[in-house]
């Protein structure tokens, strides 16, 4: 069987990921970092057909030892500082990971074994101030915050690499994806959780910051399959995946509130400090490469992923102990 290697396993998108790799016959191997705490709630049902070991991206030489020990086939790089408005009060660390993390492990490629097919977790926060809409392979990138630009660096090293020493390397730029294993620090889970602990009655307001941004938002196992087909095609290439459509904030807190039967004007609180140094307004993308090439579409609406993720935390709710504080997350 194809040995599929991917960092970020313990994460929304690595954990689907490794789910659908699993289905298709994969060995899988998960990287994660040394620490005193892992977090491997996402991944407690296949936590034993999945191969857990330990690397860095900060550190070339442990990411050489697991190519030389594993030899995957495919290296598929989700990694990352992702959190936008942590990447402000912590730039460096960001860069050092999102950006040069991703130097390291092409270079441990190169030097191992380069006929490894790898795949490079860009985003659609490269776009920014946007230079046209919708936003497209070609569309120039205008990063508004640390992690935009670590990701902008990110994707061209991998383009570099692709062109200097004849990598299969592509980048995925991925619009905004989620499920109910976003974790609560991001803008959507906090919205659906927090609406949930409303209705559940453990809470009865959720403090937010700026409504109008708008986002295109699809579901997550959507996206991991798009990523897996990147690496099938006979030639590297790079590509957007986004459902085309752009829908704010304010929408996605009136259908969740809505959907639980509550008037989300009684509950959220607009407070200043959640809004960001420099906001990125609008984003929309163009999958329409994606599709001729790949074959790959969205399949869950907007309306279906906000209301699926309320259900999915009402569910949680009833089986767990309620958190008694939401935390204070910016978008």
């Amino acid at each position: 069987m194809p040995t599929a290697l991917i960092t970020g396993i313990t994460g929304q998108d690595g954990s689907y990921l490794a789910e659908f790799l699993l289905d298709k016959g994969y060995d899988v191997v998960g990287v994660v970092r040394r620490s005193s705490t892992g977090n491997f709630s996402r991944l407690e049902h296949i936590q034993e057909r999945v191969q857990i070991v330990q690397g860095d991206l900060v550190d070339l030489t442990s990411l050489i030892s697991l190519l030389e020990e594993h030899r995957p086939r495919e290296v598929y790089n989700l990694a990352a500082q992702s959190f936008v408005p942590t990447s402000w009060s912590q730039p460096l660390l960001t860069g050092e990971v999102t950006a040069l993390g991703v130097t390291r492990m092409l270079d441990a490629i190169r030097i191992v074994d380069r006929s490894i097919r790898f795949y490079q977790a860009s985003s659609s926060e490269m776009f920014g101030k946007v230079r046209e809409v919708p936003q497209r392979e070609s569309t120039p990138f205008y990063p508004r915050s640390p992690y935009g630009v670590a990701k902008v660096y990110g994707h061209w090293i991998t383009v570099n690499y692709r062109e200097s020493y004849d990598l299969f390397a592509v980048s995925g730029i991925l619009f905004n994806h989620e499920s109910p294993r976003r974790g609560l620090e991001f803008l959507p889970r906090k919205v659906s959780h927090g609406v949930a602990r409303i209705r559940a009655g453990f809470a009865s307001e959720l403090r937010l910051g700026n409504l109008e941004s708008r986002r295109d938002w699809g579901y997550a196992p959507d996206y991991v399959k798009g990523m897996w087909l990147m690496l099938q095609q006979d030639a590297p290439d790079d590509f957007v995946l986004a459902t085309g459509e752009t829908h704010s904030v304010g929408e996605f807190v009136r259908i969740a509130f809505d959907h639980v039967g509550l008037d989300w004007q009684k509950h959220v609180v607009i407070d200043p400090k959640y809004y960001r140094p420099a906001e990125v307004d609008l984003l929309v993308g163009d999958p329409a490469k994606a599709k001729q090439a790949l074959g790959w579409e969205h399949t869950v609406s907007f309306e279906e992923l906000v209301r699926l993720m309320v259900d999915a935390d009402l569910a949680l709710l009833e089986e767990t102990e309620p958190q008694h504080t939401t935390p204070n997350i910016n978008w």
